[in-house]
């Protein structure tokens, strides 16, 4: 069932599976506000629904917003879901290496800096994504 799906971004839940499907949104900076507005809805909606497993979708996010900004907004993300009882986010990486190469130097820094309270892997296919999410 669809949750929520704006310009910004679409949450799309399956109760059978407690997978919520989340299209992750292009990063303008004139949208940054709104993006962050996005990312609270998508953090209440993990509490409400208590859902403990992710499928971000950022197979074809556009970036174009500083390298920092970039990393705010990963970072907003990262650490709202760890004040959840999410267990797995799995990401799908995008096909434009310039934005996977920063979607990774964020990777690394959550990884690093956050105690994350969920597992958190990066896939290039959907199925191996979703097949992990199911075990």
């Amino acid at each position: 069932m669809i949750l929520l799906e704006n310009s910004i971004m679409k949450l799309e839940y399956n109760p059978a599976t407690d997978i919520l499907d989340v299209k992750y949104p292009d990063l303008f900076g004139y949208l940054l506000p709104e993006i962050r507005h996005s990312i609270d809805t998508l953090l209440e909606t993990v509490i409400s629904y208590d859902v403990k497993k992710v499928l971000l979708d950022s197979r074809e996010t556009i970036v174009s917003i500083k390298p920092e900004e970039s990393t705010d907004v990963s970072v907003y993300m990262a650490s709202g879901l760890a004040n959840t009882r999410l267990q797995k986010l799995a990401r799908l990486q995008s096909a434009d290496t310039e934005v996977e190469g920063r979607a990774e130097e964020n990777f690394h820094l959550i990884k690093k800096s956050l105690k994350l309270t969920y597992e958190l892997k990066i896939f290039s296919d959907k199925d191996k994504a979703m097949a992990w999410l199911t075990l």
